[in-house]
């Protein structure tokens, strides 16, 4: 074992020493960026760049990942390489001419993906606005959600249809490790925009599919499903895959609507289900094996037009770490549906 550790050491010094590739490691150790960003920030070809990218992931310094018809890069979050990589990353100045040319080039990149973000969300913001407007201010939610939260250690957070990344800038300083998860590259590129920021490095976005995520099987101290449901064909799925990735004694916290007949939402918002009961979610995480120790009840107030209540579950994981009854008892279920 000690001798593959070398191995692989040796492997992350060789790839990482070159110019070019510490470069691309001070880089990525600030965003995550696509090729095409990187050729524009190196002033390099794509050739080239992506030539010290593959060098640079076989050894275990850089994550890639897709993301519909684009690539994208980051550190190394996980593993020897991800540890090597944070140490090369503080020995690399920025003070140096290269360097923090290659930072402003970097952060003329952030204001174009900022901008892209606003432009968006500006013409999205009377959809948004209308439904937010039903239900009790969203800062009400966000608070009990950060309350069931409370001082918790968490290792690994994982937000499950991240939409804007609002949940990762709440919990992101408090966890080491922070990921969201959504379909739409255009949510996610505003979700990136709301993260460039230096208290939100160690986290990010992919695009995934919420039935089968990309993440391990006990890898997150604490998942959330913010407003999600009500849009899937297969709610149940969800929830199984967030109870695949939590570890043990970790939580999942359900935020969505008590049942409503506002039908118009399923034509105007593209809403799956009118809401959940009480007993619905929490019998789905008990038979997922989660014990629900918590449902809060957030009634409508304020606007003449608020008619939404909103419902926040609260799942634990037992402690005993019996996975593998509780995985065959999820695909039980799931394969019965």
């Amino acid at each position: 074992m000690e001798e593959r550790a070398m191995e692989q050491l040796l492997a992350g010094l060789r790839a990482a020493g070159e110019p070019t590739r510490l470069r691309l490691i001070a880089l990525l150790s600030r965003s995550e960026l696509t090729v095409t960003e990187l050729t524009q920030i190196l002033r390099q070809s794509q050739p080239r760049v992506s030539r010290h990218l593959k060098l640079l992931c076989e050894a275990g310094l850089l994550d890639r990942f897709r993301e519909g018809s684009w690539v994208f890069y980051r550190l190394a979050r996980l593993g020897d390489g991800a540890r090597l990589a944070e140490v090369l990353t503080d020995f690399v100045p920025d003070s140096d001419l290269t360097v923090a040319r290659d930072l402003e080039r970097l952060e003329a990149v952030r204001t174009a993906r900022a901008t892209r973000a606003a432009d968006y969300f500006r013409a999205n913001a009377e959809e948004w606005n209308s439904i937010r407007s039903l239900y009790v201010p969203e800062e009400k939610v966000e608070a009990t959600v950060t309350g069931l939260v409370g001082d918790r250690e968490i290792d690994g957070f994982v937000d499950l249809g991240t939409g804007t990344g609002r949940m990762l800038e709440l919990f992101g300083p408090k966890a080491k490790w922070g990921l969201g998860i959504d379909l739409s590259a255009e949510m996610l590129a505003f979700a990136r925009a709301n993260l460039e920021k230096p208290e939100y490095q160690h986290c990010s976005v992919r695009q995934a599919d919420l039935y089968d995520l990309p993440i391990q099987d006990q890898s997150a101290d604490l998942v959330t499903l913010h407003q999600v449901l009500h849009y899937l064909d297969d709610p149940l799925g969800a929830i199984g895959e967030a109870v695949r990735i939590l570890k043990p004694g970790g939580r999942l916290i359900i935020a969505d609507f008590a049942p409503h007949e506002l039908d118009y939402l399923r034509e105007e918002q593209a809403h799956r289900r009118l809401g959940f009961a009480r007993e619905e979610i929490s019998d789905w995480l008990c038979d997922c094996g989660l014990v629900t120790s918590e449902i809060l009840t957030l009634p409508p107030e304020g606007a003449e037009d608020a008619k939404l209540t909103v419902l926040v579950w609260v799942g634990d994981m037992p402690t005993d770490g019996a996975v593998p009854a509780r995985k065959a008892r999820v695909h039980d279920l799931l394969g019965a549906k």
